[in-house]
């Protein structure tokens, strides 16, 4: 469709292309939306630039007396002896195994699914289906029950392998392969000679970039901000991802003779939040770029 006959359409409708019409309702509820999505985010950094004094004597969404925000990142990264970087880097471990195995699983077996007939596809379907809709703090007791008969638990093996599991990825790569992917291509690739492993890694894989980045953001912040699971499978403070170690941090004023660190505690959020910022506009222009492709035709 060319560019006139698009423009035409559109005038046909009643709207006027170079003078598109303005809702002042949709943008007030818009800007609304966006500051109660950057409100705490703004507070957060804020937050972070304060003592510990200036967080219970000044204003929320303003600067304190001293701009100590660099001050509270060097303390926050070698308070207790570096805690703070080693729950990162576990928090990292389990990102790297847990959603980069969940989404491999994911990409392989939506693949299987979406493209192969076998028997029992229906059953296999329905137990996606039905493994979606149950909650994973429901199956959070069992799975302990079950790490504990084999020995696994206060041990990065349970938080890792739990995470290996993604019901809602494996459905969403299924559904995308299934309309991203032509048969036809396939079909294709095999009649030249190419074997099922070559077909997959060179024709329906780049194909099936927009999806995968879509699983692999839903793992990643999934498993970034796991928090019941390591909870009740952990118990040595070494192996705390950033969730349960931050919590500690902030229940040391609750305890008999601990320390209030909350300057640090809101500092080490801010600094938790920058990965899942940096893989979203990392990822985002495979996404959209992928997107784009797939919406143009000639």
């Amino acid at each position: 469709m060319s560019k006139k006959t698009t423009e035409a359409a559109v005038a046909h409708r009643g709207y006027n292309v170079e003078n598109p019409r303005k809702s002042w309702l949709l943008t007030i509820v818009m800007g609304l939306m966006l500051i109660y999505t950057y409100l705490p985010l703004l507070w957060l950094f804020i937050s972070s630039t304060k003592t510990q004094g200036d967080l219970f004597s000044t204003f929320g969404l303003w600067f304190g007396h001293d701009f100590a925000l660099w001050d509270n990142i060097r303390e926050t990264l070698t308070y207790n002896d570096g805690q703070f970087v080693r729950w990162f880097l576990n928090t990292l471990m389990y990102v790297v195994l847990g959603a980069g195995g969940s989404v491999l699983l994911s990409v392989l077996a939506g693949y299987g699914l979406a493209k192969f007939d076998f028997p029992g596809k229906n059953a296999v379907f329905a137990i996606v289906i039905g493994a979606v809709a149950v909650p994973g703090t429901a199956l959070a007791v069992p799975t302990f029950l079950m790490f504990a008969k084999l020995g696994l638990t206060n041990t990065p093996w349970s938080v890792i392998i739990p995470s290996l599991i993604s019901p809602f990825g494996l459905y969403l790569m299924w559904q995308f392969t299934r309309d991203a992917v032509p048969t036809e291509l396939l079909e294709a690739a095999r009649i030249d000679g190419a074997s099922e492993f070559r077909t997959f890694r060179q024709v329906a894989l780049p194909l099936l970039g927009p999806g995968i980045v879509t699983v692999a953001l839903f793992a990643i912040v999934a498993t970034w901000n796991n928090y019941f699971l390591p909870l009740i499978m952990l118990k040595d403070a070494s192996w705390y991802p950033l969730t349960i170690g931050l919590n500690a941090w902030n229940a040391q004023a609750a305890t008999a003779g601990g320390q209030a660190i909350f300057n640090l505690v809101i500092t080490a959020s801010l600094l938790t939040i920058i990965p899942l910022i940096a893989a979203f506009l990392g990822l985002q222009r495979f996404w959209q770029a992928g997107l784009a492709s797939g919406g143009v035709k000639e």
